[in-house]
C-alpha cells in the first residue's frame, strides 16, 4: 500500500525551501493530494528569476490550460482585430498579420519572460472580452490604438501602485462577487450558444450545432463527475470537431506560416502601411480617454473573476501562489503599450481562459503560462492551427466549457447564505439593466453601506471602505459609460 507522506513541522513549512520539501507524487494517495501539496510548499519570488525545478516543475496538468488559453487567446485576438479591422476599412491580411504580433509579444514578453520566470503570482496578460463590443465605437468616436493603449497602461500603473485593484477587490463581498460571476457565466453561455446555433443555420445544417452541444453537455457532465472538469477544453473541443466534421459540416485551411512584422515604424509611422493611420494626436486622445477609463475601470471585477477560482480550487494554505491583483495590473499597464508600441491592437486584460482552467486543474501560473507561450508561437508561426481555433464549434464550445460555464458554477458556490443571496440577485439585476461593471459598482457601494446583504459586515468597515472608495468607483464608472454612451436611451456625452 501506498503511504501519504508526513507533513512537514510548521517551522519546516515556514522556513524550508520549494526545492527541499517538494515530495514525488508517489510519495501521495492520490494525485490530487500531490497538486495540493505542490501548491502550499511553492514560494514564487516577486520580480525576481524564478527556475523549473528549483522554484516550481512542469506537470502534465499544465497542458491543459496552456492549450485552452491558445484556444481561447487566439479567437479573442481574432475577434478585435476583426472588429478594428471592419471599423477602419482594412482587410483580412491585417488581421492575421496583427494576431500574429499579439501572439509573438503576449507569448514572448510576458507569458514566458514575466509570468514564467519573473513573477509567477502576476496572472498572464491576455485580452479584455468586454471591451471587443467598444471596439467600433472607439474607431466611429475618433479613437485611436495607439492613444488607447498608452491611456490605459498611465491608469492602470497608477492604480498598481497605489494597490487599488487589491483594494476594490477586497471591498468586493461574497455576494457580490457571486452574483458577477452567475451573471456573466448565463450571457456568456448564452451567447456562445446562440453563435454556433447561428452558424449552423447559416449552413442550413441546425442539426450540427444540436449535436455538438447535446454530445458536449453529456460529456461535460461525465467529466465533472469523475472529478477531470480540467480536461474540458480539450475533451470536449475535440469532441466538436468530430461531431461537426462527421456530420459534413465545412472546414478548410486558410492561414498560411509566416512571423510577424515587429516594426512600430511600419505599423505606426506612416498612413500608407500597418494601421495607416499614423501617430496618434491630441484629439486621439481625447476622444480615447473615456474608452481608457472604462477599460481599466472594468479590470478589478475581471481580476477578481480570476482569482475567485483559484480561492475555490486551491487549499487553504496555499495563500503564496494566489495571483496577486495589482501585480496582475501592471503587468497588464506594460503589456498594453508595448504589445500596441509593436502593431498590435489588443485591449489587455487578466488572461481568463488561461486562469479558470489552471485553476480547476490545482496548477499554478508559471509552468502552464510557460507552455502556453510555446504554443502561442508555434500556433502564429504555422498559422493553420489559428483556422481550427477561431472554427465555430471549436471556438464557442472551448468558451463555453473552459469559461462561462466555470464562472456559473462558482457564483452559485459563492451564494451560500440568505444575505448573500439577496447581494447577488440585486447584482445580476443592475448588471441587466446597464453591463456587469456597472452591476458591481453600484451592488458594491449598496453592500458597503449595509443597505443590502449583511448589515454586520458593514458595521465593521471604515469610512474610506463604505463610502469613499466603492462611491468613487461607482461614479468613475457611471462618468465613463455616459461619456461613451453605453446606458441606452441616453446619447454618448463625447
Amino acid at each position: 500500500m501506498t503511504n501519504t507522506v508526513t507533513p512537514p513541522d510548521a517551522k519546516a513549512e515556514q522556513t524550508g525551501s520549494y526545492q527541499e520539501m517538494h515530495r514525488p507524487s508517489s510519495d501521495f494517495e492520490t494525485r490530487s493530494e500531490y497538486l495540493d501539496h505542490e501548491l502550499e510548499i511553492m514560494k514564487p519570488r516577486r520580480w525576481r528569476l524564478n527556475l523549473p525545478g528549483r522554484d516550481f516543475r512542469f506537470e502534465w496538468e499544465d497542458l491543459v490550460p496552456a492549450l485552452a488559453g491558445t484556444i481561447g487567446i487566439t479567437v479573442m485576438y481574432s475577434a478585435v482585430m476583426s472588429s478594428y479591422a471592419a471599423a477602419f476599412g482594412l482587410g483580412a491580411d491585417f488581421v492575421i498579420e496583427n494576431v500574429r504580433v499579439e501572439m509573438w509579444v503576449s507569448a514572448l514578453i510576458f507569458c514566458i519572460f514575466v509570468s514564467g520566470f519573473m513573477n509567477p503570482r502576476a496572472n498572464l496578460a491576455g485580452n479584455h472580452g468586454p471591451m471587443i463590443p467598444m471596439i467600433g465605437m472607439i474607431a466611429m468616436s475618433g479613437g485611436h490604438p495607439l492613444a488607447l493603449a498608452i491611456l490605459i497602461a498611465i491608469f492602470g500603473m497608477t492604480l498598481s501602485l497605489v494597490k487599488g485593484g487589491s483594494r476594490l477587490v477586497n471591498l468586493t463581498s461574497e455576494g457580490v462577487a457571486g452574483g458577477l460571476l452567475v451573471y456573466l457565466g448565463i450571457m456568456g453561455a448564452q451567447s456562445q450558444i446562440n453563435n454556433l446555433i447561428d452558424w449552423a443555420e447559416g449552413l442550413k445544417m441546425g442539426y450540427v450545432a444540436f449535436a455538438v452541444l447535446f454530445l458536449n453537455v453529456v460529456l461535460y457532465a461525465y467529466l465533472a463527475k469523475i472529478g477531470k472538469r480540467w480536461l474540458a477544453i480539450p475533451a470536449c473541443s475535440a469532441l466538436a470537431v468530430g461531431v461537426a466534421l462527421a456530420l459534413g459540416a465545412p472546414f478548410h485551411f486558410t492561414t498560411e506560416p509566416g512571423l510577424p512584422n515587429l516594426n512600430p515604424v511600419y505599423w505606426w509611422g506612416s498612413t500608407e502601411t500597418g494601421w495607416k493611420l499614423g501617430l496618434p494626436t491630441t484629439q486621439h486622445f481625447l476622444a480615447s480617454l473615456p474608452f481608457a477609463i472604462l477599460a481599466v475601470a472594468m479590470w478589478s471585477p475581471d481580476f477578481l473573476g480570476h482569482r475567485i477560482f483559484q480561492e475555490l480550487n486551491y487549499p487553504k494554505k496555499a495563500k503564496e501562489v494566489l495571483m496577486d491583483v495589482d501585480d496582475t495590473m501592471a503587468g497588464c499597464s506594460v503589456r498594453q503599450f508595448v504589445g500596441t508600441a509593436f502593431g498590435g491592437g489588443n485591449v489587455t486584460s487578466s488572461w481568463g481562459t488561461y486562469m479558470i482552467p489552471a485553476a480547476i486543474a490545482k496548477r499554478p501560473i508559471p509552468a502552464g503560462g510557460i507552455l502556453l507561450g510555446i504554443m502561442c508561437i508555434v500556433v502564429a508561426t504555422v498559422g493553420y492551427p489559428m483556422d481550427i481555433a477561431v472554427w465555430a464549434p471549436v471556438m464557442s464550445i472551448a468558451l463555453l466549457v473552459g469559461v462561462f460555464l466555470p464562472l456559473l458554477e462558482a457564483g452559485m458556490q459563492m451564494v451560500k447564505s440568505t444575505a448573500s443571496s439577496q447581494t447577488a440577485g440585486i447584482c445580476i439585476f443592475a448588471s441587466m439593466v446597464v453591463n456587469p461593471v456597472f452591476g458591481w459598482a453600484l451592488t458594491m457601494l449598496l453592500d458597503n453601506n449595509g443597505l443590502i446583504g449583511d448589515k454586520e459586515r458593514a458595521k465593521q468597515l471604515s469610512t474610506a471602505d463604505r463610502l469613499i472608495i466603492p462611491g468613487l468607483a461607482f461614479a468613475v464608472c457611471l462618468a465613463a459609460m455616459l461619456a461613451v454612451g453605453m446606458i441606452r436611451g441616453i446619447p454618448a456625452l463625447l
